[in-house]
């Protein structure tokens, strides 16, 4: 499924999901910077670079091929009343073939926590993957302590499977990870009586 002009455009009824393009790179990099502190537990260690108008340069240059390549489909949340970035979430890992599969991540910058933006925005994604890209499962993965997290996924139709040993590399260290999954027809815990 080559794309040679992607365009994604996901709306709700408070936000817009779209591709990351070069007008968001002061919005991104401010909103990154302020959060910091809030983010940094959660995620691998940033590299120097991280906030620089080069990476994030690169960062828009990656988002537009990954989805031409059909492997990844990386989109910023913006409310859509004043059009602020509140954070990002991304299918990545996209794998065709009998898998039908995707990862999904995402973050909401500290400003914005616990506003109900991003259980609003996550069933918008799985709606998108499941029903334009056509795939059966999604997977998620966060720190078995981040019960906001957790709490999003459930709430959005992700079910716990398990616990993945030394999972990622986050703020330095290998961690363990708590695994879920979304699927497109989900019969777990469903009998076929009835």
């Amino acid at each position: 499924m080559f794309r040679k002009n992607p365009q994604v455009f996901i709306e709700t009824k408070n936000l817009t999901m779209r591709l990351p393009q070069l007008i968001d790179r002061e919005s991104w990099i401010n909103l990154r910077r302020e959060s910091a502190d809030f983010l940094k537990p959660w995620e691998p260690i940033w590299q120097d670079d991280h906030l620089t108008r080069k990476s994030f340069s690169k960062r828009v240059e990656w988002s537009k091929k990954s989805v031409q390549n059909n492997s990844a489909v990386p989109l910023f949340i913006i409310k859509r009343n004043d059009q602020t970035l509140v954070g990002a979430i991304t299918l990545d890992n996209i794998r065709r073939g009998p898998a039908q599969t995707a990862t999904i991540g995402y973050w909401t910058g500290e400003p914005f926590i616990q506003q109900g933006f991003m259980s609003e925005a996550l069933p918008a994604v799985v709606h998108y993957a499941f029903n334009e890209l056509d795939l059966s499962r999604l997977e998620a993965a966060c720190l078995p302590k981040n019960i906001a997290s957790r709490k999003v996924l459930e709430k959005s139709g992700f079910k716990y499977e398990g616990v993945a040993q030394s999972y990622l590399q986050i703020a330095g260290r290998w961690r363990n990870h708590v695994l879920y999954a979304n699927l497109r027809y989900d019969r777990r815990g469903k009998s076929s009586a009835g």
